[in-house]
């Protein structure tokens, strides 16, 4: 215990064994990063992709033809870097909300964030809500925020308690899921529709560097945020009462926690789409290599997660080549299994 009573995170093998596998990690992510871009019809080798890099970085210079070069720096780039992004905050929110919610079935988008996003997105292709000015990723954006606005009004009004979250996250999700569905069958036409239900079930294709910028930037604050408060959340896996008798403002860090993660979800949600099941699965996972100690599970959590999507992302567009599969199809058909398995070990556990 620790001199303000709360647990201490882990044992020095523990710290070593969680220094290992973040490395290994870190290791991992890069080569994948790397050969990942590689993968596709243009012939594009690893040291073509390290060359574009250092050129850019005013390391180097590039001998890759312009068309190559345009490949690697503006399409593969930050498609890949974007499924990174995506795939470790998604599943860092999962961890977080695992251990804050005390449901080892929660992810993302329990809160009812990725509905809100899809609504906004719809409101702007479809009406085109703010006559121009707005982007569908800013459209998204601010469809979650409204989204998790209104969670946190029926979960205070309801009491506040965990399960009163959840619940409001519930009946957000219905009724903004209920808001989509009733826009595109009204107003769209076929071809609008089918790039809406495309955007919807999630896709890195319109990836840029404007929304690997931000979507790293909000990752950084969220992960500062979630790591400041590692040990609290070590405090919360004992029960909310357990926590306040060691001294830990439940309500503030479940506002707090909840806020960082529904800003994180809401900013990859507007740049790719709702992507399911990352932040269900990947926390599990990682969680059995580290053991339950925050300060070792969330950047592994992350690494992992990263990992993950970039996998998935070069399925997705590579599969079917020339189309692409949404990358939300791939991640729900990989993480059915995975979470019934997660259903019967919960069973067990009981």
């Amino acid at each position: 215990m620790t001199a303000q009573g709360l647990p201490v995170a882990g044992t020095k093998p523990r710290r070593r064994a969680g220094l290992a596998l973040g490395v290994a990690g870190t290791v991992a992510l890069v080569a994948s990063l790397a050969v990942a871009i590689t993968i596709g019809p243009a012939d594009i080798r690893v040291a073509d992709v390290w060359s574009v890099v250092a050129a850019r970085l005013g390391l180097g210079s590039s001998e890759l033809t312009p068309i190559r070069d345009g490949i690697v720096w503006q399409l593969r780039l930050p498609r890949t870097l974007l499924a990174a992004v995506c795939g470790a905050g998604l599943a860092v929110c999962g961890a977080v909300m695992q251990s804050l919610l005390r449901n080892p079935l929660a992810d993302p988008f329990v809160l009812g964030v990725s509905s809100g996003a899809s609504t906004g997105a719809v409101l702007v292709v479809v009406l085109g809500a703010g006559g121009g000015a707005l982007s569908v990723s800013a459209g998204a954006f601010l469809g979650a925020l409204l989204s998790f606005a209104l969670v946190l009004l029926l979960s205070h009004t309801l009491g506040g308690t965990t399960d009163r979250v959840v619940l409001a996250g519930v009946a957000a999700m219905q009724l903004f899921s209920a808001l989509t569905s009733f826009v595109v069958m009204t107003s769209a036409d076929a071809e609008t529709t089918r790039g809406v239900l495309f955007w919807l079930l999630g896709s890195l294709g319109g990836a840029g560097w404007t929304d690997v910028w931000l979507c790293l930037a909000v990752l950084a604050v969220a992960l500062v945020v979630c790591l400041s408060y590692a040990r609290t959340l070590d405090a919360f896996a004992f029960g909310q009462d357990a926590a306040a008798a060691l001294g830990v403002s439940v309500g503030r860090t479940r506002l707090v926690l909840l806020c960082a993660t529904a800003l994180l979800t809401a900013a990859l949600v507007s740049s790719a789409g709702a992507i399911g099941f990352v932040g269900l699965v990947l926390p599990h996972a990682a969680r059995a290599l580290t053991g339950p100690g925050h300060a070792r599970l969330l950047p592994v959590t992350a690494l992992a997660g990263a990992v993950f999507l970039v996998w998935v992302d070069t399925l997705a567009r590579t599969v079917l080549e020339p189309q692409e599969v949404p990358v939300g199809v791939v991640t729900s058909l990989i993480g059915v299994p995975a979470f019934v398995a997660v259903l019967y070990r919960t069973r067990r556990a009981r």
